[in-house]
């Protein structure tokens, strides 16, 4: 990986670097259609061809989505979060904050791995909501999903200057301060919302101590053995959680991202190092293997291939095993959001969050059963996964990975579908999907049937490799795309496609930022990451912009509401904005739409260098900000938000 000025930075940018494809095709290969266009009248011609066919496709709306009616705040940056008039944004659990009944009350300078285990965990990134009692649609008491990506130790620890040099203990605390919380939820009369305390369901999923199940087409698979498992069906935790999603039997998907970078070792002469390679292992960024030997892939070769899959944990049972779901394949997971199909399967779009990495979805064998949630259980387990391939035109196909077909064969180095699913990420190669700017969140619109995809951004693609879905060399600052499934189907093998937004300054000719006339100073936004719908089918954006931040946009990362139809369409409003060094993640609505759960992760972390009157690094003993205590002694601490309309009304209006 590149060399990065600190830490901080380096893990934050974990997804920058391009992975070396071996076997990728050509652009040339990619996109013979743009060839055969240029041919017939040069660029002009493919940006009128195409940009008449989306502009058709934009039009086909299955229904109306109503606009947006708040007053937006202004953009900018400073050590407290920031949200719309009329609006409470009040602080819901925080990092240490108790989750089990017997957990000790956070302690900063004293903390334990014990302790964490039983304390709601660090980096909050995802979000889910299940009401309570399940299948009621209740909107003021549920269970809270939370994913728990990553630590930034220095934040974490005090006195502690190199990741590396963290003790046994402290390296058992950041992993079990890693993995998922399931927090019981309650509102008020008073309208606030609190943890239910000594909640039933409440749970904490670690990757120091929680057995999880392997199950699919990979489960027992040779590659997958390792010392500790003979059999291949049993790993401890789960990695680098990002997004996730809710399936409509109420079960909690959790995605896991980047995870090499918790592996140590060396490639030369290892049977994995081909596939390794093309997941950026080993990466090691935490020290975890000088004290965890799983971690060391020379030690146990197969470890790595038991992380990079997506989760799925039953928020209703404690006591039931969380599976790694192998049938949606491995790569670094972003986004699992569902939709179901005409004829009542199941479809999860997921990106895969690096550089010039694809989209995929999954689309279940067997229908979704709305009247008995077991028989659900397994559903998972069979299906076809597909990843996208763009064209020039605005149309695009659904790939299957299939082992057997296309080239997914012995002559390429497939044995089987675990194979294939193991390296989907050099499976999707051979089928030649459309090389993407960091495809992250995906999420489908409930109420028009479109697909919502945000990639983030992508420095380094050049000019000899834009197309008209990645339409900008150097982009610092990502857009949106829009799919419309085939006839409305997210099973179809075929969709239309355009741009809902290009992301940028739309005052700075030279970043070619595209946005409705309507979208203020204050209103554009860079970076773009986790989505969510709201009741009326509107769509919500967090961006993350990293430790770029200051060169991006210049202001702090937040919330946008996003208008997806009508005169409208891409007009764009700064809702909450997050602390300085922090990540805008999580947007979740409850059935009512009446409270929207955020996640700030690593607050006091990302470019403090660059943020005015503090221009350092930030540490656990000197901070750029301490929310949301701001105690003296207590560090910066990631934190749910639940945001509510004073009066009790519809967030946004």
């Amino acid at each position: 990986m590149t060399q990065r000025k600190s830490f901080e930075a380096d893990l934050e940018t974990a997804d920058d670097d391009a992975i070396a494809r071996s076997m990728a095709p050509t652009l040339g290969e990619l996109w013979s259609r743009r060839a055969i266009l240029k041919g017939l009248g040069g660029v002009g011609l493919v940006a009128t061809t195409s940009t008449g066919f989306l502009a058709l496709a934009a039009c086909d709306r299955a229904a109306a989505v109503p606009g947006f009616n708040f007053k937006e705040i202004a953009r900018g940056v400073d050590e407290r979060h920031h949200v719309a008039e009329g609006y409470d944004a009040d602080i819901l659990i925080r990092w240490g904050d108790p989750v089990l009944a017997d957990a000790p009350a956070f302690d900063p300078q004293h903390q334990t791995a014990d302790a964490q285990r039983k304390q709601f965990g660090y980096n909050n990134d995802y979000v889910g909501f299940v009401p309570l009692p399940y299948g009621s649609g209740a909107s003021d008491r549920g269970l809270l999903c939370v994913n728990h990506e990553y630590t930034n130790a220095l934040l974490m620890f005090p006195g502690l200057a190199d990741v590396k040099a963290a003790s046994a203990e402290q390296v058992d605390i950041a992993i079990a301060a890693h993995g998922c919380s399931i927090v019981e939820i309650a509102r008020g009369t008073d309208g606030k919302w609190a943890p239910v305390a000594a909640g039933v369901y409440n749970r904490r999923i670690t990757p120091l101590d929680t057995e999880i199940r392997i199950s699919g087409p990979a489960a027992g698979h040779a590659r997958l053995k390792t010392s500790a498992d003979p059999e291949g069906i049993r790993v401890l935790g789960t990695l680098n959680n990002c997004a996730g999603g809710i399936t409509p039997w109420g079960s909690y998907l959790t995605s896991e991202e980047n995870v090499n970078l918790y592996f140590a070792g060396k490639l030369e002469g290892h049977p994995e190092a081909g596939n390794y390679k093309r997941m950026g292992i080993p990466g090691d960024k935490m020290g975890w293997a000088r004290f965890h030997k799983r971690f060391d892939i020379n030690e146990e070769p197969n470890e790595a291939n038991r992380f990079g899959w997506v989760v799925e944990i039953d928020p209703l049972d404690p006591a039931a095993a969380p599976r790694k779901r192998s049938a949606l394949g491995r790569f670094k997971h972003e986004g699992c959001e569902n939709a179901t199909t005409k004829d009542g399967r199941l479809a999860i779009y997921m990106g895969d969050d690096q550089r010039f990495e694809y989209l995929y979805k999954f689309v279940t064998s067997a229908k979704v059963d709305p009247q008995n949630r077991a028989a659900n259980r397994d559903l998972l387990d069979e299906g076809t996964l597909y990843v996208a391939r763009f064209e020039e035109d605005g149309s695009g196909t659904w790939r299957p990975l299939v082992y057997g077909a296309n080239g997914l064969n012995a002559g390429n180095g497939f044995s089987s579908q675990a194979d294939v699913l193991i390296e989907a990420r050099r499976a999707a190669d051979i089928l030649g999907a459309t090389p993407l700017d960091r495809p992250e969140d995906v999420q489908p619109n409930p109420r028009t049937g479109k697909v919502y995809v945000s990639l983030t951004n992508n420095s380094k693609r050049t000019a000899d490799e834009i197309d008209t879905v990645n339409p900008r060399a150097d982009n610092l600052w990502g857009q949106i795309v829009e799919i419309t499934p085939k006839g409305g189907d997210h099973g179809a093998e075929s969709f239309s496609w355009t741009l809902l937004v290009t992301c940028g300054d739309p005052a700075k000719p030279e970043e070619k930022a595209k946005w409705n006339a309507a979208t203020s100073t204050d209103g554009w936004f860079a970076c773009p990451d986790n989505l969510a719908v709201d009741g009326k089918g509107r769509l919500w954006v967090a961006t993350d912009q990293g430790v770029e931040w200051s060169q991006t946009s210049g202001a702090a990362d937040g919330i946008f509401a996003l208008e997806t139809d009508g005169a409208g369409r891409g007009t764009s409003r700064r809702f909450f904005r997050v602390p300085v060094g922090a990540e805008m993640c999580g947007p979740c609505f409850t059935p009512d739409s009446k409270t929207l759960f955020v996640a700030v992760q690593h607050p006091g972390a990302d470019g403090t260098k660059d943020f005015q009157g503090f221009n350092r690094a930030s540490t656990f003993d000197d901070p750029a900000t301490r929310w949301p205590d701001f105690t003296p002694g207590m560090p910066p601490r990631p934190s749910v938000v639940a945001i509510r309309e004073k009066n009790g009304g519809p967030i946004g209006g």
